[in-house]
């Protein structure tokens, strides 16, 4: 018989569709999945024997999901960038993220990652679609950030980043860690695979088309960065004379399990292609502003009805500090406060991300309180002085909710976090061998950072 946890004296926020709001209410897990959602009184009598968690009063919810990030940018924080500031974001590539990449081993590589996932859970975040590189620990590393994510008891689609930029050898080999790992993540329920691409302007035709015949027979998509910059476009139309989403539709790149991220500089006529394949699209509005790429057109894109989701880029998995800043550029961008209203964020962030995850957890519904439901529940000590209404819990989130409410983190009905203790992840220790790991990193990054400005 699986076990029971019965979490009552809850306000719940179901974000079903309709969404619902259910005050004084109880949740019942079994095993991994919710199987029960109602009102405490009438579950407590239901099931008298299940184990219980108090609420205490706080809001119970499913737990954030992150459409895209970078694990490995980890020890980017703090680090400084050698010469003079990078004036544009093909700068910032060369000369910070494509050198620390080239910096990382097996263990920064399994240090970035596990620092990256005590975040996820002190922030509330339970699913996380990440996007490795590590040139020089290309064979096995999706297995080292998979066993941490495992150790973490968090929710995870893994894929390494395909690129030219570091030769043909490598190249082949991420291919082929790709291949290798979306087999391999079949044996782990919480972890789930795709196939990772770096950008267009560092992929041939040739490599491209070496990826989707590897990916052929393995019921796969690809994450891919598209148009985050103008310099992306523009080496499309000069390399091969058209844009990038008509040379990935060409190539067999594009799908309803491909993750674009960000599409910040596509136009209308990519953007019908997108919708016409039913590829998704990730939105990063803080990366976007610290990079200064611009803001893409959200507002039409969820017009026109193309799967729009959020994710972090690798900053903080506080994901309500994505809602806010979405919220808040393309107003300003578009000096427009009717642009990216509430309910369109909530909806791209909870709905839109949970349909996204569940490409990669077939057959399991996620991101609900729901009966049938994975059982990835999360507690906020949230306190509302107004009334609080299915309606208007966007705004609520997006004017009251802060990362230091999130108490209590569940997934797959196991406590990962409870009353803000962790209980999967020793936050000091890790913390603790990361910082003495960093100097290693940095004095590699600086070493590849020098070649770049020598050129």
């Amino acid at each position: 018989m699986k076990p029971k946890m019965l979490i009552t004296n809850a306000t719940l926020i179901t974000w079903e569709n309709p969404n619902r709001v259910i005050e004084n209410g109880a949740v019942l897990i079994e095993g991994d999945v919710i199987r029960d959602v109602g009102a405490s009184s009438e579950l407590e009598a239901r099931y008298p024997d299940a184990e219980r968690l108090d609420a205490g009063g706080q809001l119970a919810m499913p737990g954030g999901i992150c459409a895209h990030t970078h694990f490995y940018g980890a020890y980017a924080r703090g680090m400084a960038i050698p010469g003079p500031a990078p004036k544009n974001f093909p700068e910032i590539l060369q000369r910070l993220w494509w050198p620390l990449d080239k910096a990382l081993d097996e263990e920064s590589v399994r240090f970035s990652a596990l620092v990256c996932l005590v975040d996820a859970i002190k922030h509330g975040t339970t699913t996380l679609i990440d996007h490795h590189a590590s040139p020089n620990f290309i064979d096995g590393s999706l297995d080292v950030i998979a066993d941490a994510v495992d150790e973490a008891g968090l929710r995870a689609v893994l894929c390494y980043e395909v690129t030219d930029r570091d030769g043909p050898a490598k190249a082949q080999a991420g291919i082929a860690e790709n291949v290798r790992f979306l087999r391999a993540a079949a044996d782990r329920p919480l972890v789930g695979a795709t196939f990772g691409l770096h950008a267009s302007m560092t992929l041939s035709d040739e490599t491209l088309k070496a990826c989707a015949a590897a990916a052929e027979g393995l019921d796969t998509g690809f994450h891919i960065h598209v148009a985050e910059h103008e310099a992306d476009e523009e080496d499309s139309l000069s390399k091969y004379g058209e844009r990038i989403v008509h040379r990935l539709a060409r190539l067999g790149i594009l799908g309803p399990k491909t993750i674009v991220a960000h599409a910040v500089h596509v136009d209308a006529a990519e953007r019908a292609v997108l919708k016409e394949s039913g590829t998704w699209v990730s939105h990063q509005p803080r990366s976007n502003m610290n990079n200064a790429v611009g803001a893409a057109a959200i507002d039409t894109m969820l017009a026109e009805g193309i799967p729009l989701a959020l994710g972090n880029d690798g900053f903080t998995n506080n994901m309500w500090a994505e809602w806010k800043a979405a919220y808040l550029l393309h107003k300003v961008a578009n000096r427009d406060p009717r642009m990216a209203q509430g309910d369109a964020i909530a909806r791209m962030a909870t709905d839109h991300n949970a349909r996204l995850a569940e490409v990669f957890f077939p057959g399991q519904t996620i991101g609900q309180l729901a009966p049938g439901a994975v059982a990835d529940v999360i507690l906020v000590d949230y306190r509302p002085f107004t009334p609080l209404t299915a309606g208007n819990a966007p705004w609520h989130i997006l004017f009251g909710f802060e990362s230091s409410m999130v108490t209590t983190t569940i997934v797959a009905g196991r406590v990962l976090m409870r009353d803000r203790r962790l209980l999967t992840l020793d936050e000091v220790a890790i913390a603790g061998a990361a910082q003495v790991y960093a100097p290693k990193v940095w004095e590699r990054y600086n070493h590849f950072v020098q070649q770049v400005l020598a050129q």
